[in-house]
Order: C-alpha cells, then structure tokens, then sequence
C-alpha cells in the first residue's frame, strides 16, 4: 500500500465525493441536491452551484436512522417544490447508495422530485 493512500473511512469517502463533484455540478435550471449522513442525523441540501446558493435544506430530527431519512427526503421534496425546483441533480457525498441514502432519494422522488 502507498504512503499517499488515505487510511481513514473519512478520508476515503472524502476523496470518493471530490470524485463524484468533479463530474455533478448544479445549475440554475437543475440544482444539486447533496446528503450528508452522520451517525445521528441526515441531512440534504439543494444547491445551486453557479451562484453558490443554498436553495432549501433539511435535516433529520430523533428517531430511528431510516425513519429520519426518510422524513428527511420529503422535506426536502417539498422545500424544493415551494421554490419551483423539480428537476435536481443527485450527489451522494460519497456514501454506497444503500440504507439510508436510498431511503432518502426514494422518499424524495416520491415527494415530487425527479432525478
């Protein structure tokens, strides 16, 4: 293993997001829409990445870890409805896209979102 490998799960999931933001970008018309997960809470964030401008939050409050997720993607969902964004761009932050990230997407697409 080289010396320059990251050792940490942070700091492995750090270069994994750099990877995926070097591609996901928002825009005006298609606004990114970034999760972060920690071992209490999630949170999401709709942002528009020409201005850099958060456009709508939310995050997860007590509660079992899906449940908060999934709270938290029809939050998001309608914050985002209440400014006009339908369309988003969709950035994991790195994370597999299982449990609690999953959760949250399905939750936000059903609350009106499309990605």
């Amino acid at each position: 293993m080289s010396k320059l490998t990251p050792k940490t799960k942070t700091a492995l999931r750090d270069r994994r997001h750099g990877r995926i933001r070097a591609r996901v970008s928002g825009t005006a018309a298609r606004p990114r829409l970034v999760v972060y997960r920690s071992n209490k809470f999630v949170s999401a964030q709709v942002i528009d990445d020409t201005v850099g401008k958060t456009l709508a939050s939310a995050r997860g409050a007590k509660g079992s870890l899906m449940t908060q997720a999934k709270a938290v993607g029809v939050a998001i969902a309608k914050a985002a409805s209440a400014k006009g964004i339908i369309k988003v761009v969709f950035d994991r932050g790195g994370y597999e896209y299982t449990g609690r990230i999953r959760a949250l997407a399905d939750a936000a697409r059903e609350g009106g979102l499309q990605f």
